[in-house]
C-alpha cells in the first residue's frame, strides 16, 4: 500500500518538483544577481530525486540494471556539460564582438526573458535533431545516442561532443545575435541539463493532456525505438512544437519498455566504452537511420501494435 502511494505521489509531482521546485529556485538565485553558486548543489539535487525516483517508481524496473554504462555515462555527462560551461564563458565576448548587446528585450523580467531564450533553443535544437535523422553525416555523430539499451536519467547527456556542438550552434545562434545576456545563458544551460534528465529519466510519471506540448519522457521513449522508421517521432527538447509543425509527434499509452526495443537496429554491437564511442562516426558507415529509411507515416496520437515493447 505504501509502495503503491509511493508510486501515485511520484507520479504526478516529480515533474513539477524538478521544474517548479529545482528550475525554479535557480532562476530565483540568478535572478537575484547571487545564484551561480547555488547551480551546482541544485543540479546534485535533481540528479539525487531523479535516480531515488526511478528506485520507487521505476517505468521499466529492467532499465535500473547497468548494463557497464554507468562509468561511460558519467563522462559524457562532465564532458558535455563543461563543454556547454565554456561556451557559456565565451558569450559576453561573442555579444560584445557582434555589438548586438542592445536587441536584447532586457526590460522583461527575467522569468520571460529565460522561457523566451528556452523557446527558441528549443526550436533550433529539434529542428537539427530532425535533420540529424535524414541528413547521413549528422546521424553518424547523432548515432551515439541512439546507441543506448535503456533509458534512465543520465543518459539524457549522452552526446557525441560533436553533434551537442552542432545543436547547439543551431539553437543559440539567433540568441548571442540578439545579445544574450551572461545570466540568461547560464538559467538555459541549467535548464537544459534538467530537462534532459526529465526527458530521458525512467520514472513512470505523467502529464496528462501536457504531453501533447511538451517533449517528456512519456512522448521521448517512443523517440529510441529500434526501428529508424518507428524511432522516426518526437524531436522536441522542451516543447513538441517543432514536431506538430513536421508531423512528427506522437503517443499511445504503452510506451517501450525492454531494452530490445531500443537502440540501432542495424548496429546491434555499437561500442558501449566512451573513447571507443567517440571514435565510431569516423569509422566505416553507419546504417540504420532514418537517412536511408524514411517513414511514410503521419504523427498523431496513434495506436500501434505492442511489438516494440
Amino acid at each position: 500500500m505504501q509502495t503503491s502511494l509511493a508510486r501515485r505521489t511520484i507520479r504526478w509531482t516529480y515533474a513539477p518538483a524538478l521544474w517548479i521546485g529545482v528550475d525554479g529556485a535557480a532562476l530565483a538565485a540568478l535572478g537575484s544577481g547571487s545564484g551561480i553558486v547555488w547551480l551546482g548543489p541544485l543540479l546534485l539535487v535533481a540528479v539525487a530525486l531523479s535516480f531515488l525516483a526511478e528506485r520507487i517508481a521505476p517505468w521499466s524496473p529492467e532499465w535500473n540494471r547497468s548494463l557497464g554504462d554507468g562509468a561511460r555515462d558519467v563522462i559524457h555527462a562532465v564532458v558535455n556539460e563543461s563543454a556547454s560551461l565554456a561556451a557559456l564563458g565565451m558569450l559576453p565576448i561573442l555579444v560584445v564582438g557582434l555589438g548586438t548587446g542592445s536587441l536584447w528585450p532586457s526590460g522583461l523580467p527575467f522569468v520571460v526573458e529565460v522561457v523566451g531564450a528556452i523557446l527558441v533553443l528549443d526550436l533550433g535544437v529539434g529542428f537539427v535533431h530532425f535533420l540529424s535523422h535524414r541528413l547521413a553525416w549528422l546521424w553518424r555523430i547523432h548515432a551515439v545516442h541512439h546507441s543506448v539499451l535503456r533509458m534512465y536519467g543520465l543518459n539524457g547527456l549522452m552526446k557525441h561532443p560533436l553533434h551537442q556542438a552542432v545543436e547547439t550552434l543551431a539553437g543559440t545562434a539567433p540568441l548571442v545575435a540578439l545579445g544574450l545576456p551572461a545570466d540568461v545563458g547560464t538559467a538555459l544551460v541549467f535548464c537544459t541539463a534538467i530537462q534532459l534528465l526529465l526527458q530521458h529519466s525512467n520514472v513512470d510519471y505523467r502529464l496528462g493532456p501536457l504531453r501533447r506540448w511538451l517533449a517528456v519522457a512519456e512522448v521521448h521513449r517512443f523517440h529510441h525505438r529500434r526501428s529508424p522508421v518507428d524511432g522516426d517521432v518526437n524531436f522536441g527538447l522542451f516543447t513538441t512544437l517543432v514536431d506538430h509543425a513536421l508531423g512528427t509527434y506522437y503517443w499511445q499509452p504503452e510506451a517501450p519498455r525492454s531494452g530490445k526495443a531500443l537502440g540501432i537496429a542495424a548496429e546491434p554491437d555499437y561500442p558501449i566504452g566512451y573513447a571507443a564511442q567517440l571514435v565510431r562516426p569516423f569509422r566505416p558507415r553507419i546504417g540504420g537511420s532514418s537517412a536511408v529509411r524514411r517513414r511514410g507515416r503521419g504523427g498523431g496520437e496513434q495506436a500501434r501494435s505492442g511489438a516494440d515493447r
